[in-house]
C-alpha cells in the first residue's frame, strides 16, 4: 500500500512593501535585502551570504525606513507589512563608496582583471573605484600549501565571511580573526598555513569569499569556466548537487548548488574538488580483450562480438544460471535499471545483484521485514527537527561529511547527541554521551536500552498498542537483557547504557542515523531489528524529526538495488511471485522463476564448478570483497570474466578477459537515489571521452549482439527511465520534466504528487502496525586469541572513497596517500612501534603491510585501518565471517597481529 500525502504546507503571510517607490509583495519575515532584490534593485553586501545568519557589519546595505533617520542594514532587518524603505537615495550611495574606497585601499589590482566574478570585483566597477587600486601590490605572502585553493591575506577585506561559514556550516571552526585593531587579520588555526591547519578542504571559504583572497587553484590555472551543468555528486549517498564548469570538454570547476535540497550551498573535499580522474592519463576510453601479451584495444564491434559468442556459448552449455551480471552503485539507475533487465529478459536468470549485498543489504532486509519497506523513514531535513539524534556505527564527518556538518551544527544549536562507536569519532566529541562499545556487540548493547525503556517506565505505551505487534513478546524477552549483561558483553558502565536509553526516550523527537559498524557483522540484519525496535518501543516513527535513518555509502547504492539488482526483488523492491505478472507484459517477456544467486552465492557457485561467467560493472569485486583468496580462487574458476569501468581495477587487472570503456557520471543523464529516497537528475556536462560510452548503452549493445534488440531499444536514459514509471508505481510521478525542477522523494505515484517527506506516518505497507522482533545475541566466532590478539575494525576516511579508483587519481592523494593502521600509542609502546613506522598486519587470512597512526581515541586491544589503497590491498587480512541474514561480509571484525618489520 502506498503512503500517504504528505500535509500541505500553510499559507504563508504576505506583506506588502514600497521599495524606492516600487510596490511589492513578499513573505512577512523577509528581510529588506530580499525585498530591495525583488523589486530589481541591488546593493553590495561584504559580509552577507545566504548560507549564514545576517551580520550587518560591513555596513554596505545600509537603507532607511520611511520615518526613521538612522539607516539601519537590510540584510538583517525583517520587514513588516507597510515598510517604505528607500535604497538608492544620494546619500546612501556615497556611504557605500567611502566603505567600498576604504576596502579598497591597498587591494591588489591584478585580481579585478583576472577573476571579474568576483563579487567586490564587480562592486568596484559599479561604483567607479577601479583607478583606485594598488597595481604593484607584493604577493610574497600568498599561501599555497593546499593543494586545492591558496590564500592572498593582501586580498582579504576583513568581511570574514571565510570564519562564519567555517564556524556557521562547515563547522570546523579552521579560521580565526588574529590580533586587534589595524593589525587584524583572518588565518588557519595553525598560525602557519593551511597545510599545517585541521582544515578538511572543504571550499567554503574560498566560495564565500568575496575577493580574490581565496580561489581555487583551477580556477587561476585553466581559466573561468563558460558552460555551468546542475548535476549530482558521484560520491557519497548524501545526494549533493553540483554546479560542473567546464571550458570545451574538460571539468575545470565545481561549485555547490546553493538551493540544493540535501547540501544547501556546501559541499566535502571530494565533491568539489575530486573531479581530476575523469581525466585522468590512466583512463581507459577504448575496449580491450586479454591476449597472451596483455590488454589489446579493440573496435566495440570486435569487443561486443567476442562478449556475445562467449554468453551464448555458455549459455548453451551450462544453461542460464551459469552467468551472474552485478550492476553498479556509481552508475544512474537507469543503467542499473537495464542490467537486470539483461539478466532476466536476454540470460533468463535471476543472477543479479550490486555491492548493497555487502553494506546495506542487511538494513534493507530488516526494515522491509518489521516495517514494509526498506528504506530511510525520515528526510535529512528532519535533522533540524530532532531533539535528539543517536548515531550508531558510522562516522558521517569522515564518510557523508555535509549530513555530519549538519548533525554538528544540530548538537551546537540545542539537539542532544549520543553516539555509539568503538572509537571516539570526531561527534563523538560534541556528543552527550559517548558509548565506546566493543565492535560486534550491537545487538546487546540496544537490547539493553530497550530494557530501560520498559523497566523505567519510558517507553511508548499509546503507540505500542496501536501501531506495533509483539510488543508484549518483546517487553518479556528484553528482561534478561538487562544493562549489567549487557555492559559486561560490550564492555561498557551499565549506567552509561541507561543514560543514553534515557536521553533517547526523555527528548522526543529523537532519530536514529546508522551505517556499516551496524550492518557490515554476523549480526548485521538483527543489528538493523534491533535499532528498529528502539525506535517503535520509544514512539519515535512516522513523525517529524524521528525515524530509522541508514547512511548509504554510494551515490546510487539505494538505487541500485532499488531499480532490481537484486536476485530475489524486481524493480521497486517487489518480490518476483509479486510482481512477474506486471513485468511480463510491460517487458513482454516471460520472468525467470528460478531463485537467483547474490553476489556471495555467485563466487561460492563458481568455486563449486557451476558459475562459469560474471559481468561486473563499475564494481571492483576482488579488491573490495572481503577474504581476498577466496574471492580470488571464485574469479580463476570462471571462463569468462567481463568487466565495464572507467579504469583498469583490481578485478579488471587479475582476472577480465574483456574490459568495456564506461563514462562518468558527468559524461552521460540519468538520475541518482539517495539515502532518503529523494530521486535527483544527472545531467551531462561534457561528452563521453574517447570510445567510452555510458553503461546502458553498453549493456544494450551487448543485448542486440546477442539477438535480443527487442526491449533494448531505447535511444535516452529519459526513455529508459520512462519504462521504469511503469514497472515501480511509487515512482510513476516522477518525470524528468518535474525532476528538473527539484528532486522528488518516493513514494510519488502520480504527477501531481509532492513526494512523501517521512513514511509511516499512519499505517505501515505491511499494515496497520510493524512488527517487534525477538532478537537473542550470538557471538562472532572472529576471536582473538594468543596469536592475533588484537581487534581490526576497517572502513572509510575523509579524503578516499572506497577503492579509491576515483580519488586515487586527484590530488585527494595528497591529503591521504596511503591506507593507515591506527593504534593507541600505549599499544604501540608495549609493541616498541614508533608513528609513522611500516608494520606487518597478519590475520588468519592472509597479511599485508602498512605504516602505523596513534589514535587515543579507540579502545586498547583495537585497530583501525581504511581500505582505499590497491597497494596495501586490506582486505586481503578480513574475514570471511558473513552476515547470516544477507550474507554481507564482516568487515568491522578480524582477529589480527601486528609484527615489526626487519631492516
Amino acid at each position: 500500500m502506498l503512503e500517504t500525502r504528505d500535509k500541505q504546507p500553510e499559507v504563508l503571510k504576505m506583506a506588502r512593501v514600497v521599495v524606492d517607490g516600487i510596490p511589492i509583495q513578499i513573505e512577512e519575515g523577509a528581510t529588506a535585502l530580499q525585498a530591495l532584490r525583488q523589486a530589481g534593485l541591488d546593493v553590495p553586501t561584504a559580509c552577507n551570504d545566504p548560507r549564514l545568519k545576517p551580520s550587518g557589519a560591513c555596513r554596505l546595505c545600509l537603507v532607511r525606513l520611511k520615518g526613521q533617520s538612522r539607516a539601519i542594514a537590510s540584510c538583517s532587518y525583517h520587514i513588516k507589512d507597510g515598510d517604505e524603505i528607500e535604497v538608492k537615495s544620494p546619500e546612501l550611495e556615497a556611504s557605500r563608496r567611502w566603505t567600498l574606497q576604504a576596502m579598497a585601499r591597498e587591494y591588489p589590482a591584478r585580481y579585478v582583471e583576472a577573476l571579474p566574478e568576483k563579487p567586490f570585483h564587480q562592486w568596484l566597477g559599479e561604483y567607479g573605484l577601479l583607478g583606485d587600486l594598488d597595481q604593484n601590490r607584493s604577493t610574497q605572502e600568498i599561501d599555497d600549501s593546499n593543494p586545492y585553493f591558496r590564500f592572498d591575506p593582501k586580498a582579504c577585506i576583513e568581511c570574514y565571511r571565510c570564519v562564519r561559514i567555517c564556524d556557521e556550516v562547515q563547522g570546523s571552526f579552521v579560521w580565526g580573526i588574529m590580533d586587534r585593531g589595524l593589525g587584524t587579520h583572518v588565518a588557519p588555526d595553525s598560525n602557519v598555513n593551511f597545510a599545517a591547519s585541521s582544515c578538511k578542504s572543504c571550499g567554503a571559504c574560498v566560495d564565500a569569499c568575496p575577493t580574490g583572497a581565496l580561489v581555487d587553484k583551477t580556477r587561476e590555472e585553466s581559466g573561468r569556466a563558460d558552460t555551468w551543468t546542475r548535476t549530482t555528486c558521484p560520491y557519497c549517498g548524501v545526494g549533493c548537487e553540483l554546479s560542473v564548469g567546464t571550458i570545451g570538454n574538460r571539468i575545470v570547476q565545481v561549485l555547490p548548488v546553493l538551493d540544493a535540497p540535501v547540501s544547501k550551498g556546501h559541499l566535502c573535499v571530494k565533491g568539489r574538488y575530486a573531479h581530476q580522474f575523469v581525466h585522468a592519463e590512466d583512463r581507459k576510453t577504448s575496449p580491450m580483450i586479454r591476449s597472451e601479451n596483455g590488454f589489446e584495444e579493440v573496435t566495440w564491434a570486435e569487443a561486443l562480438a567476442y562478449v556475445a559468442e562467449k554468453m551464448k556459448l555458455i549459455l548453451a552449455k551450462h544453461g542460464p544460471n551459469s552467468i551472474g551480471v552485478l550492476g553498479s552503485s556509481r552508475a544512474p539507475n537507469e543503467d542499473n535499471y537495464l542490467a537486470q533487465k539483461f539478466a532476466r529478459v536476454v540470460l533468463g536468470t535471476n543472477n543479479v545483484d550490486c555491492c548493497a549485498r555487502v553494506c546495506h543489504g542487511p538494513t534493507a532486509a530488516a526494515m522491509k521485514v518489521m516495517l514494509g519497506t526498506g528504506a530511510a523513514t525520515n528526510s535529512y531535513d528532519d535533522l533540524e527537527l530532532a531533539k535528539t539524534i543517536l548515531v550508531i556505527g558510522c562516522n558521517p564527518s569522515a564518510n557523508h561529511p555535509i549530513i555530519g556538518e549538519r548533525i554538528k551544527q544540530a548538537k551546537i544549536h540545542g539537539a542532544k547527541l549520543v553516539v555509539i562507536d568503538p572509537r571516539r569519532i570526531e561527534l563523538a566529541k560534541f556528543a552527550d554521551i559517548h558509548v565506546a562499545l566493543k565492535p560486534g556487540t550491537n545487538v546487546p548493547l540496544l537490547n539493553a536500552m530497550v530494557n530501560v525503556l520498559f523497566e523505567e517506565g519510558l517507553a511508548d505505551e499509546e503507540f505500542l498498542a496501536g501501531r506495533v505487534d509483539g510488543a508484549a513478546e518483546l517487553r518479556e524477552f528484553v528482561r534478561a537483557w538487562t544493562p549489567e549483561r549487557s555492559g559486561e558483553i560490550c564492555g561498557v558502565d551499565p549506567e552509561t547504557i541507561r543514560a543514553a536509553a534515557r536521553l533517547f526516550a526523555k527528548n522526543a523527537p529523537a532519530l536514529t542515523y546508522h551505517g556499516l559498524g551496524v550492518t557490515e557483522h554476523l549480526q548485521g540484519t538483527e543489528g538493523v531489528m534491533c535499532l528498529v525496535n528502539l525506535a517503535l518501543v520509544s514512539g519515535n516513527m512516522g513523525k517529524p524529526g524521528s525515524g530509522i535513518n541508514p547512511l548509504r555509502g554510494q551515490n546510487n547504492v539505494q538505487g541500485s538495488a532499488h531499480m532490481g539488482c537484486e536476485p530475489s526483488n524486481l524493480t521497486g523492491y517487489v518480490s518476483i511471485a509479486d510482481g512477474k505478472e506486471l513485468f511480463s507484459k510491460i517487458w513482454n517477456s516471460e520472468i525467470p522463476e528460478e531463485k537467483g544467486l547474490n553476489l556471495i552465492q555467485m563466487l561460492e557457485a563458481s568455486r563449486a564448478g557451476k558459475l562459469k561467467a560474471m559481468w561486473a560493472i563499475g564494481y571492483d569485486v576482488y579488491f573490495t570483497n572481503a577474504h581476498a583468496e577466496e574471492t580470488r580462487a571464485a574469479f580463476e574458476g570462471m571462463d569468462l570474466v567481463v568487466v565495464q569501468d572507467l579504469f583498469l581495477n583490481e578485478t579488471a587487472r587479475e582476472f577480465a578477459d574483456v574490459f568495456l570503456p564506461a563514462c562518468s557520471s558527468f559524461e552521460r543523464d540519468g538520475t541518482f537515489m539517495n539515502a532518503e529516497r529523494r530521486v535527483q537528475r544527472v545531467r551531462q556536462a561534457i561528452e563521453p571521452l574517447g570510445d567510452s560510452k555510458p553503461d546502458w548503452e553498453i549493456i544494450q549493445d551487448v543485448a542486440k549482439a546477442m539477438g535480443h534488440e527487442a526491449g533494448f531499444q531505447f535511444k535516452s536514459a529519459n526513455e529508459i527511465w520512462e519504462e521504469v514509471r511503469k514497472v515501480w508505481k511509487p515512482g510513476g510521478g516522477m518525470s524528468y520534466e518535474r525532476l528538473e525542477k527539484v528532486g522528488l522523494q518516493w513514494p510519488c505515484p502520480t504527477e501531481d504528487h509532492d513526494g512523501t517527506r517521512i513514511l509511516h506516518r499512519d499505517r505501515f505497507p505491511i499494515g496497520p502496525k510493524a512488527v517487534a522482533k525477538c532478537i537473542d545475541y550470538t557471538p562472532t566466532p572472529e576471536i582473538t586469541d594468543a596469536d592475533f590478539p588484537f581487534l581490526l575494525n576497517t572502513g572509510r576516511s575523509l579524503y578516499q572513497f572506497n577503492a579509491g579508483t576515483m580519488t586515487d587519481r586527484t590530488h585527494n592523494l595528497e591529503l591521504r596517500p596511503t591506507d593507515l593502521l591506527e593504534i593507541r600509542p600505549d599499544d604501540a609502546e608495549a609493541l616498541g612501534l614508533d608513528a609513522g613506522e611500516v608494520v606487518r598486519l597478519r590475520s588468519r587470512y592472509g597479511q599485508v603491510e602498512l605504516p602505523l597512526h596513534f589514535d587515543s581515541g579507540l579502545r586498547k586491544g583495537e585497530l583501525f585501518a581504511t581500505f582505499h589503497s590497491p597497494k596495501v590491498f586490506l582486505n586481503a587480512v578480513t574475514s570471511s565471517v558473513k552476515d547470516r541474514t544477507v550474507g554481507a561480509f564482516e568487515y568491522k571484525v578480524t582477529a589480527v597481529c601486528i609484527e615489526k618489520l626487519e631492516n
